[in-house]
């Protein structure tokens, strides 16, 4: 039979990695990061049947955002492939499938072993849609790792919700969520969505979000991405990146029952950590996992938190933030939110 599905969902910069890393403290559960979010967005929830082999052809690409960015020295904390392992089979700037930078270090430490294993089971799974094809590939991992369940977690997850509800009927969402003014500016500080947001927003020409377009900029006009990764574009893209996931993602919970999606901000999670993940683990069904010395696994996880991270809005000029405000205000209402939303008891 196969394990629920269990899916965390966000924005990105939401502090969706941290809850993650704090459930994968449960040594039960098979965390999966961001399996979906690398896999182009014109393919990954494609309707028709797919063969095996276009799939796997497909988890081999890197992101060329990804490799454009580690490239040229920005900082990836996400990706933990061991580019300096000298058996290791990639080394840094060359592109690495994102699964394999990203997911399967996590699962073993012998990431190159297993992602060959995982695309040979691909290749020779028949003509199937794409639900069936990643139901398999997560049964599969969750039976070799000895596992008893799987959650998978992608950064901007959200924002394509209904595409998982479509695929996943049975499953339930965690959505992490953050204050917007602080996840928009999370955003444009980190290398990668940075240049992404500008990206989609024209600021290196009329450019198709895809793997082919992105390799296109890189051939034909590299420069473009040392410009964004050395600029501050307008912080009103982020906050109407962030706020149109968010739209994105209340219109799709709409088809949801109230027992398949749990609503968890960032700023409870990092000042009440055991509160929140113990809700979190009910809601999920979670599994038991003490430890030998009786300690149970929610102790240890909420030991990752450092509490509130030092807030960046308030230092922005005035122009800057009105403009930040405005971009986020339709989506901090859906989730009943106002600016300065620090961590006091949700309402």
């Amino acid at each position: 039979m196969s394990a629920p599905a269990r899916f965390v969902v966000g924005t990105g910069r939401c502090g969706s990695t941290l809850l993650s890393r704090m459930l994968a403290m449960n040594e039960r559960v098979l965390n999966v990061f961001e399996l979906f979010s690398g896999i182009d967005q014109f393919f990954r929830f494609e309707r028709r049947p797919v063969p095996g082999r276009e799939l796997a052809d497909q988890l081999r690409l890197d992101h060329p955002m990804l490799t454009m960015v580690m490239k040229r020295g920005g900082e990836v904390p996400e990706v933990v492939y061991p580019f300096d392992d000298p058996k290791a089979r990639h080394r840094l700037g060359d592109p690495v499938p994102w699964a394999l930078a990203i997911a399967i270090p996590r699962i073993s430490d012998e990431p190159d072993r297993l992602f060959d294993r995982l695309l040979s089971r691909v290749e020779a799974a028949p003509v199937q849609t794409l639900d069936r094809h990643y139901r398999a590939i997560f049964d599969w991992l969750v039976e070799t790792t000895g596992k008893a369940c799987w959650i998978e977690r992608s950064g901007t997850s959200i924002d394509y919700l209904s595409d998982l509800v479509e695929f996943f009927p049975d499953a339930r969402f965690v959505h992490i969520h953050r204050d917007g003014l602080e996840a928009a500016l999370s955003m444009r500080e980190y290398p990668v969505l940075r240049v992404a947001v500008a990206v989609m927003n024209g600021l290196a020409g009329e450019i198709e979000y895809s793997h082919e377009g992105l390799e296109r900029l890189e051939r034909e006009d590299g420069p473009a991405i040392d410009r964004l990764l050395a600029a501050r574009p307008p912080i009103e893209l982020y906050g109407r990146y962030w706020s149109d996931q968010i739209r994105n993602g209340e219109r799709a919970r709409k088809s949801l029952p109230k027992e398949a999606f749990l609503d968890v901000r960032f700023e409870d999670l990092v000042t009440r950590p055991q509160e929140v993940l113990t809700r979190i683990a009910g809601f999920l069904e979670l599994p038991d996992d003490t430890r030998a010395d009786g300690s149970a696994w929610i102790e240890h996880a909420a030991a990752l938190s450092h509490g509130l991270p030092a807030r960046r809005a308030p230092q922005l000029p005035e122009d800057e933030a009105e403009r930040l405000r405005a971009a986020c205000a339709e989506a901090m209402a859906l989730l009943g939110r106002t600016p300065g939303d620090d961590g006091g008891p949700s309402t």
